[in-house]
Parts: structure tokens; sequence; C-alpha cells
């Protein structure tokens, strides 16, 4: 029992890893239009770029889950 609920999920998170991966660079285009008429200043504004690209790097490594939660920050910040 205990093998086929490791199984199931472990298939789960293969399955899903292909729709974080596209949706990361949805997400990094979003950011950046937001970017572009953003009231944020300072501090503020570093921190949402670094996130932007932080969420570039997971991506790239393959991390998607991770780049999804990392954008999200920066999303929310934005407002989006």
């Amino acid at each position: 029992m205990l093998k086929k609920t490791i199984l199931a999920a472990v298939m789960t998170v293969f399955a899903a890893a292909p729709a974080f991966a596209f949706h990361c660079p949805a997400d990094m285009a979003t950011i950046d239009a937001a970017l572009e008429n953003t009231s944020l200043t300072g501090d503020a504004l570093s921190e949402v770029k670094a996130w932007r690209a932080q969420g570039e790097e997971e991506h790239g490594a393959g991390d998607h889950a991770e780049s999804v939660a990392t954008l999200a920050k920066a999303l929310a910040a934005l407002g989006q």
C-alpha cells in the first residue's frame, strides 16, 4: 500500500512538471510587461527584479516548481 502511494505521488510530480515548465515563461513575460509601467521604486523594485532573475535561473535549471513560486512573489509585489 505504501509503495503504491509513493509511486502515485512520484508520477503526479512528473506529470505536473511540463505544466510548470510552460508556466514560467508566461509569468516572466507578465512580469516584464508590468515592470514597464510599475510605480515601484528603490528596494521594492530591486526585489522584484531579483525574483524575476532568480525565477529565470530556476527555470533554466529545470526546477520549475521553485521557479513558479519565486515568480509568484514578483507577480504579487507587482499586483498581478
